[in-house]
Parts: structure tokens; C-alpha cells; sequence
């Protein structure tokens, strides 16, 4: 068996961009609401805190339309996106779109918060931001789960999964 060195980098944005192209995420779309204005952008950043009480954290860079929205509504929606749901993914990604409404034409539904949550997908999550933390050019928001819940057919499909810059299929 051959013998593998590690390479060492010095954790530059760039570098440390290339090396967590390497961990494989789940994608999703977060969702917000505030005064009648609605926004959304993909995210990977979503991870389960803990089961009781319900807590979820996200992630968003500070200079995001979204990030002004759940910071001025304390609530967001998370929708879990399903394998083949790219387009969703891609529409709600990228900076040039970032002034459009990212929601227009898509089936969507609100809960207790407001927060858009789309209408297809695997799974959603209505949320109420608990604390915010700084994290650089982030901000990371500890939520409560005020409610949850599946999409018909969710059992039998595959996430939408992003790894080493693309979207990839999940094997059993």
C-alpha cells in the first residue's frame, strides 16, 4: 500500500474553500420575511442542534439580502431540497439575482413565522431565531423549530447533494 502525505495549506479564503469543496452538504433554500418583502438563497450551512429542545443553526453572510431579512425578522424557513430540484438550487444562488424575487412562480406556503417555505422538496422547517452569533463574514443564527414536516413522497427520494463544486447522486 502507498504511502499518501498530506498537503499542507495555509487557510487563505481560497485555500480553504478548495479543501471544503470536500465535504459533501445537503442543499437548501432558506426563506424570509419582513414588512411584505420576501427573499431566499441557497445555503449548505444547516445543521441540527438539538432534538429537545428543537434547535437548528444556519449560516449567512452578512452582506446578503436574505441575511438583512431573518436579522430584521428574527424567523426564516428552511426547505430540504430533493435530487433533481438543480434549477431551484441555481435560481436561488449567485449575487446577480440578489435584488430579484427569487419566489416568483414557485408554489409556496407560510406557517407562524411568515417565512416563505417552498412547496416541493423533502423536508421544511419554520424557525425563530434564538441567539446570533458573529463569525467573520457570517452570522450564525441558533433557532428554535416552532414547526417541521415532510413532503409527500420524501421517504423514497434522494437529497440534493453538493460536493467538489457540483451536484452529485447519493448512493443506498
Amino acid at each position: 500500500m502507498a504511502t499518501t502525505h498530506p498537503i499542507v495549506l495555509t487557510p487563505t479564503p481560497e485555500n480553504l474553500r478548495n479543501a471544503l469543496r470536500f465535504w459533501s452538504t445537503g442543499v437548501a433554500i432558506v426563506g424570509a420575511a419582513h414588512q411584505g418583502v420576501a427573499h431566499g438563497m441557497t445555503i449548505n450551512s444547516f445543521t441540527s442542534l438539538s432534538l429537545d429542545p428543537p434547535l437548528v443553526s444556519i449560516s449567512l453572510e452578512k452582506v446578503t439580502r436574505t441575511h438583512q431579512l431573518v436579522m430584521a425578522a428574527q424567523a426564516f424557513a428552511v426547505t430540504v431540497l430533493a435530487a433533481g430540484q438543480q434549477d431551484i438550487s441555481d435560481r436561488f444562488a449567485g449575487r446577480a439575482s440578489d435584488q430579484s424575487d427569487r419566489f416568483e412562480g414557485l408554489e409556496t406556503f407560510t406557517l407562524d413565522t411568515g417565512s416563505p417555505i417552498l412547496a416541493r422538496g423533502l423536508a421544511w422547517f419554520d424557525c425563530r431565531v434564538a441567539a446570533c452569533h458573529d463569525a467573520g463574514t457570517h452570522t450564525v443564527f441558533l433557532s428554535d423549530v416552532l414547526a417541521c414536516g415532510l413532503f409527500d413522497g420524501a421517504e423514497g427520494r434522494p437529497p440534493l447533494v453538493y460536493f467538489n463544486r457540483g451536484y452529485r447522486g447519493i448512493g443506498d
